[in-house]
């Protein structure tokens, strides 16, 4: 088993589907986690607000496998298989860590993301603050610490 962290995002009915990452994530993995939901507003576009959330769960699942499967969901829950980075979006699955393994090639690991913004390291320091990210040697805590704009995240109360 491998433990992957899992970036959850949309902006177009939300709470349907972050119900059905959440349903759609059980099947492809045990042992899952939920950071909780925050509201952001749309990045490098002019959109609806997001709603963002950050999953842990243990998988058998290889890599390769693993983002098909991501792949497989987004486009079951309406997302178009050629859709742009900035954009609306139904259901936006992104793998940030998977284990300990750092890639060069697609799905690049660790994720860019983590380092850029808080609306998806913030979530990952509610799950785990003290995970050290492979390669940097930093904690999400310590990363998190150099976000700014970490007051723009509103925790949503959300029930699944």
């Amino acid at each position: 088993m491998i433990t992957t962290y899992i970036g959850i995002g949309t902006n177009v009915e939300r709470e349907k589907h972050i119900k059905a990452a959440y349903q759609e994530l059980n099947t492809i993995g045990v042992n899952l986690a939920l950071s909780p939901v925050y509201a952001c507003e749309s990045f490098g576009f002019e959109g609806n607000e997001f709603f963002n959330m950050v999953a842990r769960l243990d998988t058998e699942l290889a890599l390769d496998e693993l983002s098909s499967a991501l792949k497989d969901i987004e486009v079951k829950w309406g997302r178009a298989a050629d859709a742009a980075k900035f954009q609306d979006r139904t259901l936006d699955l992104d793998i940030l860590l998977y284990g300990k393994e750092i890639s060069q090639k697609k799905p690049l690991l660790p994720r860019e993301d983590i380092f850029k913004y808080s609306f998806v390291t913030q979530p990952l320091y509610d799950l785990d603050p003290q995970l050290v990210i492979p390669q940097d040697g930093r904690t999400i805590k310590q990363i998190l610490e150099t976000m700014s704009d970490v007051d723009s995240l509103k925790r949503i109360d959300f029930q699944f």
